[in-house]
């Protein structure tokens, strides 16, 4: 028995020679692999935002009342297809034509990248390809129809640091509610498009932006109007005032507002305690997919 013990334990021990000492694991950061992983990530993000999605942040009053100032939302990138704009950093110079494209519909908003700019606008389609437009007295006119318009109950929209309703912009529109606090009362407009699409509009009188054409809307392009319709430099404006100068080429849309994430006050400092008092009410998840009349109704 003992015999037999040893000499099964005798290879047992051999092997274990032949191995010899077990070798230490290697310590320290492999840099190369961690680099390697970081720029993956940065690539699929940056993917993301050019070919699917990206956040966008609201830096004007221009398409108030949909859209206010300190709004943060989701565009998409893929509904029109993809063209030179469509990158997220926008790199690279006008390029003609896109990728599976497709006209966006009237009153869809979308993002857009004048030529003469690097930098992003948000405004809403009046006009398509083929179109004759004109407005006057601040009434859209589409191929010799005037589109509807309705006079709504004004709105109020609080005041607070990104809502200012500086005078300049909205005179004499600001006013006590019944909480003591300080709103933004300002005279609104039903529109509804040939398509049935319909929005509102904010209109404070009679402006330079109230007459414009009647132009014809050149194949594959588009023509962009802002909401606040005395106050965006949109096609009606030129360039020179930071306008879109006319129709816009379709290869510099970048996508289509989809909805609200959310939204900030503006009146947050570096106390984060502030932080979540500045948070607006109400507005996460509002989607801006302009309603049909059916819809509506």
């Amino acid at each position: 028995m003992t015999a037999a013990d040893t000499s099964e334990s005798t290879p047992l021990s051999t092997e274990n020679q032949a191995m010899g000492p077990a070798k230490a694991e290697p310590h320290g950061v492999d840099w190369w692999h961690e680099v390697k992983s970081i720029a993956l990530l940065i690539l699929a993000v940056l993917a993301f935002h050019s070919f699917v999605a990206k956040p966008f942040y609201i830096p004007s009053e221009s398409m108030m009342p949909v859209l206010l100032k300190g709004d943060r939302l989701v565009v998409s990138k893929f509904p029109y297809g993809w063209s030179y704009v469509s990158p997220s950093f926008h790199p690279l110079p006008f390029i003609k034509g896109r990728i599976f494209g497709r006209l966006p519909e009237r009153g869809d908003i979308v993002i857009v990248s004048p030529q003469n700019r690097r930098e992003d606008y948000i405004k809403r389609v009046i006009g398509l390809p083929g179109d004759i437009l004109e407005v006057r007295g601040g009434q859209v006119i589409l191929n010799g129809v005037p589109v509807p318009q309705k006079v709504l109950k004004p709105i109020r929209i609080p005041v607070d640091g990104n809502a200012p309703c500086p005078p300049l912009q909205f005179p004499g529109a600001r006013v006590e509610g019944r909480d003591g606090k300080t709103y933004c009362q300002l005279p609104v407009r039903q529109e509804t498009l040939p398509n049935g699409r319909t929005y509102v509009t904010i209109d404070m009188g009679p402006s330079s932006l109230d007459w414009y054409g009647p132009i014809r809307v050149p194949p594959h392009h588009l023509f962009l109007m802002g909401d606040n319709r005395d106050n965006s430099a949109d096609s009606r404006a030129p360039l020179e005032e930071n306008g879109l100068g006319g129709p816009v080429p379709w290869e510099a849309i970048g996508g289509r507002a989809e909805f609200i994430t959310f939204s900030l006050d503006g009146d947050s400092s570096w106390n984060p305690a502030t932080w979540l008092h500045a948070f607006r009410s109400g507005r996460a998840g509002n989607s801006l997919r302009p309603r049909s009349v059916s819809a509506a109704k």
